[in-house]
């Protein structure tokens, strides 16, 4: 069965109201099984245009992903994330079928 991820595009308006987000969003992603892939590292947009943040989370399975995002705990989280940012995230099933060369 493929991963599935959480890909988000944040840009954060308060700071110090944000903080609150990554404390409140512990417990939901420990109780899906999710693992940060990505977290806000160095980058570098060669197309288009992008948030100033990039989030990629990945989980054990696309049914994980969806129940975390649904989850109360995760909603909890999500109010305090929207008072202090603003985000495009999308849930997406991996890929687990051939690759290039095989």
């Amino acid at each position: 069965m493929p991963k599935a991820y959480w890909i988000a595009h944040i840009d954060v308006a308060d700071h110090e109201g944000y903080k609150g987000y990554l404390t409140a969003n512990a417990e939901p992603f420990r109780k899906f099984g999710a693992r940060f892939v990505v977290r806000a590292g160095r980058g570098n947009v060669v197309e288009g245009a992008f948030a100033a943040r990039h989030i990629v989370l990945e989980f054990p399975d696309y049914k994980s992903a969806i129940a975390c995002y649904e989850s109360p705990e995760y909603q909890r989280a999500k109010a305090i994330r929207e008072a202090a940012s603003t985000a495009d995230l999308i849930i997406i099933e991996g890929y687990d079928g051939p690759q290039p060369g095989d």
